[in-house]
């Protein structure tokens, strides 16, 4: 995963973090501020994930995002 777009768009992504791990609070959100080390370092706490694990599971969600995403402006265009 690219750094520079998880920055890029962890504003977007912010509410969807809060689904995809329930234990992360508004705080710990608001501590990750686009870092993927320091949302890595949170699911290990809150998870008990290893590094990788947890680098796993953040490429997974943030590709998922933004696959979603793309259908959406699609789906909107044939509009």
């Amino acid at each position: 995963m690219n750094k520079d777009i998880f920055e890029g768009k962890w504003k977007q992504m912010r509410g969807e973090a809060k689904s995809w791990w329930g234990k992360l609070t508004d705080d710990d959100l608001d501590r990750v501020a686009g870092k993927a080390e320091v949302l890595a370092g949170l699911l290990q706490e809150k998870y008990g994930y290893t590094r990788e694990h947890a680098a796993d599971e953040i490429d997974k969600h943030v590709t998922s995002y933004e696959s979603d995403m793309k259908a959406k402006i699609v789906a909107q265009s044939e509009k």
